[in-house]
Protein backbone atom coordinates (compact mmCIF):
# COMPACT_ATOMS: atom_id res chain seq x y z
CA UNK A 1 0.00 0.00 0.00
CA UNK A 2 1.54 3.51 -0.86
CA UNK A 3 1.85 6.11 1.57
CA UNK A 4 -1.85 7.97 1.79
CA UNK A 5 -3.38 5.15 0.09
CA UNK A 6 -6.84 4.51 0.90
CA UNK A 7 -7.18 1.39 3.32
CA UNK A 8 -9.77 -0.51 2.21
CA UNK A 9 -9.43 -3.13 5.48
CA UNK A 10 -7.81 -3.37 9.05
CA UNK A 11 -7.13 -6.42 10.83
CA UNK A 12 -6.01 -6.17 14.68
CA UNK A 13 -4.47 -9.35 16.09
CA UNK A 14 -1.80 -11.37 16.27
CA UNK A 15 0.36 -12.91 14.06
CA UNK A 16 2.13 -16.38 14.78
CA UNK A 17 5.09 -18.30 13.61
CA UNK A 18 3.13 -21.52 13.02
CA UNK A 19 4.73 -25.24 13.16
CA UNK A 20 2.59 -27.10 11.42
CA UNK A 21 2.58 -31.08 10.10
CA UNK A 22 0.93 -33.26 7.79
CA UNK A 23 -0.17 -35.84 10.71
CA UNK A 24 -2.12 -35.76 14.62
CA UNK A 25 0.31 -34.10 16.81
CA UNK A 26 0.14 -37.47 18.69
CA UNK A 27 2.20 -38.95 15.66
CA UNK A 28 4.00 -36.25 14.04
CA UNK A 29 7.51 -35.72 14.12
CA UNK A 30 8.32 -33.55 11.10
CA UNK A 31 6.89 -29.82 11.00
CA UNK A 32 6.89 -26.87 8.08
CA UNK A 33 7.80 -23.84 9.61
CA UNK A 34 5.39 -21.27 8.38
CA UNK A 35 3.26 -17.80 9.44
CA UNK A 36 -0.55 -17.55 10.30
CA UNK A 37 -2.83 -16.77 13.34
CA UNK A 38 -6.10 -15.49 12.57
CA UNK A 39 -5.09 -12.00 12.23
CA UNK A 40 -2.58 -12.83 9.72
CA UNK A 41 -4.78 -15.08 7.59
CA UNK A 42 -7.37 -12.69 7.39
CA UNK A 43 -4.91 -10.11 6.40
CA UNK A 44 -3.53 -12.19 3.52
CA UNK A 45 -6.83 -13.46 2.01
CA UNK A 46 -8.12 -9.86 2.00
CA UNK A 47 -4.63 -8.72 -0.02
CA UNK A 48 -5.44 -11.87 -2.07
CA UNK A 49 -8.89 -10.74 -3.03
CA UNK A 50 -7.68 -7.19 -3.91
CA UNK A 51 -7.94 -5.02 -1.42
CA UNK A 52 -5.73 -2.50 0.59
CA UNK A 53 -4.89 -3.97 4.01
CA UNK A 54 -3.21 -2.89 6.97
CA UNK A 55 -2.28 -5.29 9.66
CA UNK A 56 -2.04 -3.71 13.17
CA UNK A 57 -0.55 -5.64 15.91
CA UNK A 58 3.24 -6.12 17.57
CA UNK A 59 5.99 -8.58 17.04
CA UNK A 60 9.17 -9.57 18.83
CA UNK A 61 12.08 -7.82 17.78
CA UNK A 62 14.11 -10.54 16.88
CA UNK A 63 14.68 -13.12 13.92
CA UNK A 64 11.33 -14.38 13.59
CA UNK A 65 9.54 -11.07 14.22
CA UNK A 66 11.44 -9.83 11.27
CA UNK A 67 10.71 -12.02 9.15
CA UNK A 68 6.83 -12.50 9.82
CA UNK A 69 7.07 -8.72 8.51
CA UNK A 70 8.33 -9.68 5.47
CA UNK A 71 6.53 -12.76 4.80
CA UNK A 72 3.37 -9.68 5.26
CA UNK A 73 4.79 -7.91 3.06
CA UNK A 74 5.67 -10.08 0.21
CA UNK A 75 2.03 -11.17 0.67
CA UNK A 76 0.57 -7.87 -0.09
CA UNK A 77 0.00 -6.54 3.78
CA UNK A 78 0.66 -2.86 4.68
CA UNK A 79 3.43 -3.65 7.53
CA UNK A 80 3.78 0.29 8.95
CA UNK A 81 1.26 -0.97 12.28
CA UNK A 82 3.29 -3.96 12.64
CA UNK A 83 5.43 -2.82 15.36
CA UNK A 84 8.33 -4.25 16.89
CA UNK A 85 8.23 -4.78 20.53
CA UNK A 86 10.44 -6.21 23.26
CA UNK A 87 8.12 -9.64 23.79
CA UNK A 88 8.70 -12.60 22.10
CA UNK A 89 7.09 -13.12 18.61
CA UNK A 90 4.26 -15.61 19.95
CA UNK A 91 3.75 -19.24 17.95
CA UNK A 92 1.78 -22.48 17.66
CA UNK A 93 2.05 -25.68 16.74
CA UNK A 94 -1.00 -27.93 15.11
CA UNK A 95 -1.28 -30.91 13.25
CA UNK A 96 -3.14 -31.45 10.22
CA UNK A 97 -6.50 -32.59 10.19
CA UNK A 98 -8.86 -33.34 7.58
CA UNK A 99 -11.84 -33.67 9.70
CA UNK A 100 -11.46 -30.34 10.62
CA UNK A 101 -11.46 -31.97 14.81
CA UNK A 102 -7.73 -30.40 15.09
CA UNK A 103 -6.13 -29.15 18.38
CA UNK A 104 -3.57 -26.18 18.76
CA UNK A 105 -0.74 -25.65 21.05
CA UNK A 106 -0.25 -21.89 21.50
CA UNK A 107 3.27 -20.30 23.23
CA UNK A 108 2.29 -16.77 23.39
CA UNK A 109 1.91 -16.30 26.60
CA UNK A 110 3.51 -12.93 27.10
CA UNK A 111 4.22 -12.22 23.55
CA UNK A 112 4.58 -9.22 21.89
CA UNK A 113 1.40 -8.39 20.65
CA UNK A 114 -0.37 -10.01 23.85
CA UNK A 115 0.97 -6.13 24.89
CA UNK A 116 -1.27 -4.64 22.84
CA UNK A 117 -3.28 -1.81 24.30
CA UNK A 118 -5.85 0.58 22.93
CA UNK A 119 -3.25 3.08 22.34
CA UNK A 120 -2.27 0.89 19.01
CA UNK A 121 -5.99 1.22 17.85
CA UNK A 122 -5.06 4.90 17.93
CA UNK A 123 -1.93 5.00 16.26
CA UNK A 124 -3.52 2.78 13.12
CA UNK A 125 -5.52 3.79 10.38
CA UNK A 126 -9.12 2.46 11.69
CA UNK A 127 -10.52 5.74 11.22
CA UNK A 128 -9.54 5.42 7.66
CA UNK A 129 -10.76 1.83 6.74
CA UNK A 130 -13.87 0.77 5.32
CA UNK A 131 -13.81 -2.29 7.05
CA UNK A 132 -12.46 -3.31 10.54
CA UNK A 133 -11.77 -7.06 11.29
CA UNK A 134 -11.75 -8.75 15.24
CA UNK A 135 -11.74 -11.44 16.66
CA UNK A 136 -12.66 -13.03 19.67
CA UNK A 137 -9.02 -14.51 19.79
CA UNK A 138 -7.57 -11.36 19.75
CA UNK A 139 -9.38 -10.29 22.74
CA UNK A 140 -8.45 -13.76 24.77
CA UNK A 141 -4.74 -12.91 24.80
CA UNK A 142 -4.60 -10.65 27.29
CA UNK A 143 -6.66 -8.17 28.79
CA UNK A 144 -5.03 -5.46 27.23
CA UNK A 145 -5.77 -6.80 23.86
CA UNK A 146 -9.55 -6.87 25.47
CA UNK A 147 -9.17 -3.81 25.95
CA UNK A 148 -8.00 -2.76 22.40
CA UNK A 149 -10.69 -4.55 21.00
CA UNK A 150 -13.69 -3.32 22.33
CA UNK A 151 -11.91 0.27 21.54
CA UNK A 152 -11.58 -0.65 18.22
CA UNK A 153 -15.08 -1.16 18.32
CA UNK A 154 -16.34 1.80 18.98
CA UNK A 155 -13.93 3.77 17.09
CA UNK A 156 -15.10 1.70 13.63
CA UNK A 157 -18.83 0.98 14.82
CA UNK A 158 -20.74 0.27 11.82
CA UNK A 159 -18.09 -1.17 9.95
CA UNK A 160 -17.00 -3.42 11.85
CA UNK A 161 -16.59 -7.64 11.12
CA UNK A 162 -16.55 -9.50 14.25
CA UNK A 163 -15.79 -13.09 14.66
CA UNK A 164 -15.77 -14.56 17.53
CA UNK A 165 -13.61 -17.76 16.87
CA UNK A 166 -14.05 -19.57 20.38
CA UNK A 167 -11.03 -21.12 21.37
CA UNK A 168 -11.44 -22.71 24.74
CA UNK A 169 -7.81 -22.95 25.46
CA UNK A 170 -7.36 -18.89 25.47
CA UNK A 171 -10.55 -18.40 27.36
CA UNK A 172 -13.58 -19.16 29.04
CA UNK A 173 -17.13 -19.06 27.54
CA UNK A 174 -18.32 -16.25 30.08
CA UNK A 175 -15.14 -13.87 29.06
CA UNK A 176 -15.98 -14.96 25.19
CA UNK A 177 -19.66 -14.02 25.72
CA UNK A 178 -19.06 -10.89 26.86
CA UNK A 179 -17.17 -9.17 24.38
CA UNK A 180 -19.60 -10.61 22.00
CA UNK A 181 -22.12 -8.45 23.36
CA UNK A 182 -19.67 -5.62 23.81
CA UNK A 183 -18.48 -5.52 20.13
CA UNK A 184 -21.99 -6.68 18.71
CA UNK A 185 -23.95 -3.72 18.86
CA UNK A 186 -20.82 -1.73 16.29
CA UNK A 187 -20.67 -5.09 13.82
CA UNK A 188 -21.70 -4.67 10.71
CA UNK A 189 -21.31 -8.14 10.56
CA UNK A 190 -20.92 -11.23 13.32
CA UNK A 191 -19.96 -14.28 11.93
CA UNK A 192 -19.70 -17.40 14.06
CA UNK A 193 -20.39 -21.06 13.75
CA UNK A 194 -22.58 -23.83 14.58
CA UNK A 195 -22.39 -25.30 17.06
CA UNK A 196 -18.38 -24.77 17.62
CA UNK A 197 -18.91 -21.01 18.95
CA UNK A 198 -22.84 -20.93 19.08
CA UNK A 199 -23.15 -23.30 21.94
CA UNK A 200 -20.36 -22.20 23.73
CA UNK A 201 -21.14 -18.80 23.80
CA UNK A 202 -24.91 -18.88 23.29
CA UNK A 203 -26.09 -22.30 24.32
CA UNK A 204 -27.97 -22.20 20.45
CA UNK A 205 -27.02 -24.23 17.84
CA UNK A 206 -29.86 -23.50 15.41
CA UNK A 207 -28.66 -21.36 12.89
CA UNK A 208 -31.79 -19.42 12.90
CA UNK A 209 -32.15 -18.83 16.87
CA UNK A 210 -28.30 -17.78 16.63
CA UNK A 211 -29.15 -15.25 14.06
CA UNK A 212 -31.99 -14.07 16.03
CA UNK A 213 -30.26 -14.02 19.12
CA UNK A 214 -27.02 -11.87 17.78
CA UNK A 215 -29.29 -9.81 16.28
CA UNK A 216 -30.95 -8.99 19.64
CA UNK A 217 -27.59 -7.98 20.50
CA UNK A 218 -27.40 -4.92 17.89
CA UNK A 219 -25.53 -6.75 15.06
CA UNK A 220 -26.51 -5.43 12.38
CA UNK A 221 -25.82 -9.19 10.38
CA UNK A 222 -25.15 -12.33 11.51
CA UNK A 223 -23.87 -15.14 9.31
CA UNK A 224 -24.15 -18.82 11.12
CA UNK A 225 -21.34 -21.09 9.45
CA UNK A 226 -22.11 -24.24 9.31
CA UNK A 227 -19.56 -26.23 8.11
CA UNK A 228 -20.44 -28.35 5.17
CA UNK A 229 -24.01 -27.16 5.11
CA UNK A 230 -23.25 -23.98 4.38
CA UNK A 231 -23.68 -20.56 5.58
CA UNK A 232 -27.49 -19.13 7.32
CA UNK A 233 -27.19 -15.34 6.57
CA UNK A 234 -29.71 -12.75 8.69
CA UNK A 235 -30.76 -9.44 8.96
CA UNK A 236 -33.01 -7.42 10.74
CA UNK A 237 -36.88 -8.02 9.12
CA UNK A 238 -36.10 -10.33 6.50
CA UNK A 239 -36.04 -14.12 6.28
CA UNK A 240 -32.40 -15.56 6.79
CA UNK A 241 -31.36 -17.08 3.32
CA UNK A 242 -29.41 -20.08 3.11
CA UNK A 243 -25.70 -20.00 0.91
CA UNK A 244 -24.60 -23.41 0.01
CA UNK A 245 -21.22 -24.54 0.67
CA UNK A 246 -18.27 -24.92 -2.30
CA UNK A 247 -17.36 -28.64 -2.23
CA UNK A 248 -13.55 -28.65 -2.04
CA UNK A 249 -11.34 -30.13 -5.20
CA UNK A 250 -8.53 -30.99 -1.98
CA UNK A 251 -8.68 -30.98 1.54
CA UNK A 252 -5.67 -31.12 3.09
CA UNK A 253 -5.56 -29.30 6.15
CA UNK A 254 -8.48 -26.53 7.55
CA UNK A 255 -6.40 -24.74 9.67
CA UNK A 256 -7.26 -20.95 8.40
CA UNK A 257 -10.32 -21.79 6.39
CA UNK A 258 -12.26 -19.50 8.65
CA UNK A 259 -9.66 -17.10 8.38
CA UNK A 260 -10.02 -16.86 4.52
CA UNK A 261 -13.70 -16.97 4.66
CA UNK A 262 -13.55 -13.74 6.50
CA UNK A 263 -10.51 -12.09 4.81
CA UNK A 264 -12.15 -12.43 1.23
CA UNK A 265 -15.83 -11.15 2.64
CA UNK A 266 -14.01 -8.47 3.96
CA UNK A 267 -12.03 -7.30 0.93
CA UNK A 268 -15.84 -7.84 -1.32
CA UNK A 269 -17.49 -5.80 1.22
CA UNK A 270 -14.91 -3.30 0.88
CA UNK A 271 -15.35 -2.71 -2.48
CA UNK A 272 -18.95 -2.46 -2.56
CA UNK A 273 -20.35 -5.94 -3.06
CA UNK A 274 -23.45 -6.64 -1.58
CA UNK A 275 -23.45 -9.05 1.72
CA UNK A 276 -24.84 -11.94 0.17
CA UNK A 277 -22.15 -11.77 -2.53
CA UNK A 278 -19.82 -11.01 -0.70
CA UNK A 279 -20.62 -14.07 2.03
CA UNK A 280 -20.35 -16.53 -1.49
CA UNK A 281 -16.87 -15.10 -1.95
CA UNK A 282 -16.29 -16.03 1.60
CA UNK A 283 -17.91 -19.52 1.10
CA UNK A 284 -15.69 -19.97 -1.87
CA UNK A 285 -12.08 -18.76 -0.16
CA UNK A 286 -12.37 -21.15 2.55
CA UNK A 287 -13.24 -23.99 0.15
CA UNK A 288 -10.26 -23.28 -1.90
CA UNK A 289 -8.13 -23.37 1.38
CA UNK A 290 -8.48 -26.13 2.17
CA UNK A 291 -5.89 -27.71 -0.07
CA UNK A 292 -3.05 -25.83 1.77
CA UNK A 293 -1.11 -26.93 5.08
CA UNK A 294 -1.42 -24.48 7.60
CA UNK A 295 -3.35 -21.25 7.67
CA UNK A 296 -1.86 -19.55 4.50
CA UNK A 297 -0.80 -22.23 2.60
CA UNK A 298 -2.81 -21.87 -0.31
CA UNK A 299 -5.09 -18.81 -0.66
CA UNK A 300 -7.70 -17.66 -3.19
CA UNK A 301 -7.10 -14.86 -5.62
CA UNK A 302 -10.47 -12.48 -6.69
CA UNK A 303 -10.02 -14.30 -9.98
CA UNK A 304 -10.54 -18.03 -9.03
CA UNK A 305 -13.28 -16.93 -6.44
CA UNK A 306 -15.19 -14.66 -9.00
CA UNK A 307 -14.17 -18.61 -11.51
CA UNK A 308 -15.82 -20.14 -8.83
CA UNK A 309 -18.95 -18.52 -7.85
CA UNK A 310 -20.08 -17.78 -11.25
Amino acid sequence: MKQGAVVDVVVLGEPLVEFSADRPLTEAEDFRLSFSGDALNVSVAAAASGAAVALVTRVGRDELGRRLIRFAADRGVDTRWMAEDAGATGAYVVGADPSGEREFCYMRYGSAASRMTPADVDRSPIGEARVVVLSGITAAISDTCAHAVRHAAEAASGRVVYDPNYRPRLTGPEAARAVLADVAPHAALVKISAPGDSGALLGLTDPREVIRACLDLGARAVAVTCGERGVVLGEPDAEPIEIPAVPAEKVVDQTGAGDNWIGALSAWLARGEPLHQAVRAGVAAASISLAGQGGTGRVATREEITRLIA
